[in-house]
């Protein structure tokens, strides 16, 4: 019998992908999203019919445990998350409910129906913040310093546990920064082109020289798969790109694109402007990932320049989407956003 394969935030920017590529890979993933200000089903409109889909809440145990005992799913892979550092500053409560609760009723319901490998999905935020040299292993100390990456920290102790205490084969994901198409813009960079094609102010945190590792989105995904088939239970794998950049250069680099694309009397980068600093901001992240790449045989393929195309194009062609999700933002934006 083939996996029953169970995604939770499975119509978030990150949880879509992995479903689309698990239809593409001949798989009938089951789907579980609260479907809160960030989900999207339309993210999943190119393989609609294709799914299952729950609309549950994670940290509502009877639900998932009412989901797994109906579906009795072999592999669990956990997205469901709120991700946002900013809104985990000025609402903390929801990232515990999300990220801590959410985790533990997936865990228990996972190990009441013996699940054969849960994947548990982390960001590199857990390290903490690295200098200009060095990078986050696999076994680099847990640093977190914000609200949602202490929530994610908690998320991967808790399957640590599992792992140790119960025997339930839990494998824990760190990827880098993800960026891409359907990505909601709360997130640097489709917050900078809905701000630049609208000829706004591009708010760029303190100096913009804060340093993250960009990985294209559906990059990842076939890292994630790749843990899937053949990572190890108990086991961390670090997902980068190796490619580092400044915010005010990633900028910077969407503006130039939108120079070519749809050109103004002025160059975009004449929007850019910089802001009171988020309180707390790494100076940078920066992951070793020569774990995956030689364990697993994963090695990140799309070029900054090419993923950051395919980016921008993307949200040129879908505008209708963005200004529906940007919409909803500007209160958000004016509060936190201030010179």
């Amino acid at each position: 019998m083939a996996d029953t394969v169970l995604v939770t935030g499975g119509a978030g920017f990150i949880g879509s992908e992995f479903v689309r590529q698990a239809v593409e890979n001949g798989l009938y993933p089951i789907v579980v999203d609260r479907l809160t200000y960030s989900g999207d089903l339309r993210r999943l409109s190119p393989v609609i019919g294709n799914f299952k889909f729950y609309e549950a809440n994670t940290a509502n145990y009877s639900e998932i445990l009412e989901i797994f005992n109906q579906e009795k799913p072999s592999i669990v892979v956990h997205f469901a998350a709120e991700s946002h550092v900013d809104r985990s500053i000025f609402e903390p409560h929801a990232f515990i409910d999300s990220n801590i609760k959410g985790t533990l009723n997936l865990l228990e319901a996972s190990k009441e129906l013996a699940v054969r490998l849960f994947i548990n999905i982390s960001t590199d935020e857990v390290y903490g913040e690295l200098g200009t040299q060095g990078y986050f292993s696999e076994d680099s100390p847990l640093k977190p310093n914000s609200p949602y990456a202490v929530s994610k920290a908690a998320q991967d102790m808790l399957g640590r546990s599992y792992y140790k205490t119960f025997g339930l084969p839990v494998a824990t994901v760190r990827p880098s920064n993800n960026y891409g198409p359907w990505q909601y813009p709360e997130k640097l960079i489709p917050l900078a082109i809905f701000k630049a094609i609208h000829l706004e102010e591009i708010p760029i945190y303190g100096n913009g020289e804060n340093i993250r590792e960009w990985l294209f989105v559906s990059d990842c995904i076939e890292g994630i798969f790749k843990v899937l088939e053949s990572g190890k239970p108990g086991e961390v794998y670090n997902i980068g790109s190796g490619i580092e950049l400044k915010n005010i250069d990633v900028v910077k680099k969407i503006c130039r694109i939108l120079d070519d694309l749809i050109p103004q009397k002025k160059p975009y980068e004449s929007l850019i402007t910089f802001v009171k600093d988020r309180p707390g901001h790494d100076f940078r992240y920066g992951l070793d990932s020569s774990k995956i790449q030689y364990e697993l045989h994963f090695q990140a393929h799309t070029s900054f320049e090419e993923g950051l195309y395919k980016t921008v194009t993307w949200y040129l062609k879908n505008r209708e989407w963005l200004e529906e999700k940007a919409s909803k933002l500007r209160d958000f934006w004016t509060k936190n956003y201030k010179k």
